[in-house]
């Protein structure tokens, strides 16, 4: 039973942690306003405390990582180790200032002002890689550093991991279906790691296996959607299945920057790049089903809001 004390703590408030998920659908309806019989929904995954999607596949590596004793109180000394092109570091360096454990991150240098200024706020030690080599060379370093140095680190390792698409398995499908009534007909994420997409496909094939889940991809490897991967040229996460896709459509950056405009302009929503790449690539399959006189409940992800991003020149561009 809990005590009277644990009670009133609980009503007063909640920890970093336990604001990680349950997070908000918005209607995006102006985006589709031309075209009736569809609904374009945006699960507000900057709503996070780390503001991003990537709060959950952290949260979940970390917390399976404390269980078995190889990070937290039971090895107080040793630092979470992993690569990252800035959200899932973000939420590592939060989640290690809260729960008092060191984190080490190689990130590429092309990280924007914003994501690193965070990283240094919440405490982490930052490695940086060369720009060039995008998250491929960040995940080099740290094997480099991991081989070299195996007792100092944790090597949380989000691409390889299956806490990380366990994460979305668990809890982001599960809230879009219990948020659409289970009507949702499509589902569209991006591939960077590709745990949302492989944990909410593999979900969404058990409650209904009609639901169209398409994938969306960088159009070549030398792209402006930060964090994304180009799966033909990239390391390819050990995480990822391609078979599980219905479909996978080639994202271009610039349609992408305009789209994250339009939702400011338009829908009062400031959301990052790939957030941007998502909505777009959504619009692309809501005019298929308007075009083929199908109605569809289209659902993707705002990966995370535009903070981090605002010393883009596209802002501000015309």
């Amino acid at each position: 039973m809990a005590t009277a004390t644990a009670v009133a703590t609980e009503k007063l408030g909640q920890t970093v942690l336990d604001r990680i998920g349950n997070t908000p659908m918005l209607r995006l309806d102006r985006i589709v306003s031309h075209l009736p019989g569809i609904t374009l929904l945006g699960k507000a995954e900057f709503a996070n405390p780390g503001g991003s999607v990537k709060d959950r596949p952290a949260s979940s590596i970390v917390r399976a990582a404390m269980d078995a004793g190889d990070l937290g109180d039971a090895q107080p000394e040793r630092a979470l180790l992993d690569a990252t092109s800035g959200n899932t570091g973000i939420a590592y360096a939060m989640l290690g200032a809260a729960l008092q454990f060191p984190v080490t991150l190689c990130v590429p240098a092309s990280a924007s002002p914003e994501r690193k200024k965070m990283l240094h706020a919440y405490g982490a030690e930052v490695i940086f890689t060369p720009a060039g080599d995008g998250s491929d060379g960040a995940i080099r370093k740290v094997r480099e550093l991991y081989s070299a140095s195996p007792e100092k680190y944790f090597y949380a390792d989000q691409y390889g991991n299956n806490n990380n698409w366990l994460a979305h398995y668990r809890t982001t499908a599960n809230e879009i279906w219990q948020q659409t009534d289970g009507t949702v007909t499509h589902f569209i994420a991006a591939m960077g790691t590709s745990g949302t997409f492989m944990g909410c496909t593999r979900r969404f094939r058990e409650l209904n296996p009609k639901i169209q889940c398409i994938s969306m991809q960088p159009d070549s490897p030398f792209t402006g959607l930060e964090g994304l991967k180009h799966m033909p040229t990239a390391i390819v996460p050990p995480i990822y299945d391609p078979t599980l896709a219905d479909r996978n459509i080639w994202a271009e950056t610039e349609p992408a920057y305009a789209m994250c405009k339009r939702l400011g302009r338009e829908e009062g929503l400031l959301v990052g790049v790939s957030a941007g790449g998502n909505v777009n690539t959504a619009l692309q399959i809501a005019e298929e089903e308007h075009a083929a006189g199908r109605e569809a409940v289209i659902v993707t992800v705002l990966c995370d809001g535009a903070e981090k991003y605002l010393s883009e020149r596209f802002w501000t561009e015309d």
